[in-house]
């Protein structure tokens, strides 16, 4: 499809690039304004804030599994060989994964997209656990931790066809259908605020753009890239390493999808007056970021992305896999929220007075 647009002197790297780059700007600034965030649905300290966040949340994961599994059904993209429909699946890694991640997002305050929002926000914690997230993300994807990632991985369990919905009888409508309808009953009652929900459906409308957009308008098969959407994980290792290596690598898809979520919402930060220079209060507070940073980091490898790589980009492909991983997060998270309530912890419950914190 790329080469029907007569590009001379650009390749779909490069294309991808700019193609991310719009995406994420819009991404950021759509973000920051709603405060999109599924630790704030989980774990949230008010059930009306709990209840508004996971509307909108819900909200964008019913636009974005309706216009992927539309994409699909027109034959446009196809998930065959994506990772989440591996015939065995890596379900040890993909648990212990997600459960790291949820716990680590509680300990953070906030999901790896709302840090990356917050940091562009002049929240100096929030960029702190980013750096942090992608230096434990690439180490485990490619350094010291990576043998302990691959020795997770190789304990799987054999799936064999059956590794979507798209597998099961009656194929992907009815189940694409069935979560589309709850999920958008559940975000219409949530009471989010209605514009919080029109702007959901934009963020929604995102990832089949990107899945559409690097697995169809981009694909050349002289010089393939790979097909992705809205993620987290592996774009902050990218960045990480584009960032000291740049003149080794050429940036791609994540480094656009990073560099363009921290343009918009800094944007948007500066226009509605919301930016502002946050820092840590003390040491401890320091030492609990940095735990849950690395958690996150880990776990968003072994899992096979955060709450927007597995979750919100990932469940639109009907792969068990996304589903695993995305209940694996959401679990992680719970558990962790109740030892802290339970331990009396002081970040367990925050004043509603008290100076917002990175997810708030």
């Amino acid at each position: 499809m790329f080469e029907s647009f007569g590009f001379e002197t650009l390749t779909p790297g490069q294309a991808s690039l700019y193609l991310a780059l719009a995406l994420g700007a819009a991404f950021g600034v759509l973000a920051e304004i709603t405060r999109f965030c599924l630790r704030r649905a989980l774990t949230g300290a008010e059930a009306t804030d709990r209840r508004a966040a996971g509307g909108v949340w819900l909200m964008a994961l019913a636009v974005a599994l309706i216009g992927t599994q539309a994409a699909v059904a027109t034959g446009l993209i196809t998930f065959e060989a994506h990772r989440f429909f591996a015939a065995d699946l890596p379900a040890l890694a993909i648990v212990l994964g997600g459960l790291a991640f949820g716990a680590g997002m509680v300990l953070t305050r906030g999901c790896a997209s709302r840090l990356a929002v917050l940091s562009a926000s002049g929240n100096l914690r929030a960029a702190l656990v980013l750096v942090l997230f992608a230096i434990a993300a690439h180490a485990t994807l490619k350094g010291v931790l990576a043998p302990v990632s691959a020795s997770l991985a190789g304990v799987t369990l054999p799936l064999g066809e059956y590794t979507s919905l798209t597998a099961l009888p009656g194929g992907a409508l009815p189940y694409t259908v069935a979560l589309a309808l709850a999920f958008l009953a559940l975000a219409l009652r949530s009471g989010a605020a209605k514009l919080h929900l029109a702007l959901a459906v934009l963020i929604g409308l995102i990832v089949p753009a990107a899945w559409v957009g690097t697995g169809f308008v981009l694909f050349d098969e002289f010089d393939p890239i790979m097909a992705e959407s809205l993620s987290l994980t592996a774009p902050a290792t990218a960045t990480l390493f584009w960032g000291i290596a740049s003149t080794s690598i050429a940036p791609g898809f994540g480094v656009g999808l990073v560099g363009g979520i921290l343009a918009g919402a800094a944007a948007s930060a500066l226009l509605f007056k919301r930016f502002a220079w946050v820092s840590f209060e003390s040491p401890a507070q320091t030492g609990r970021y940095a735990l849950g940073a690395l958690l996150m980091g880990v776990g968003g490898v072994l899992a096979g992305g955060c709450t927007l790589g597995a979750g919100l980009s990932g469940i639109p492909t009907l792969g068990f896999a996304a589903f695993l991983a995305l209940g694996a997060i959401i679990a992680g998270a719970k558990l962790a929220a109740r030892v802290l309530n339970e331990t009396g912890s002081e970040y367990a419950a925050q004043p509603a007075k008290q100076a917002l914190q990175p997810a708030e």
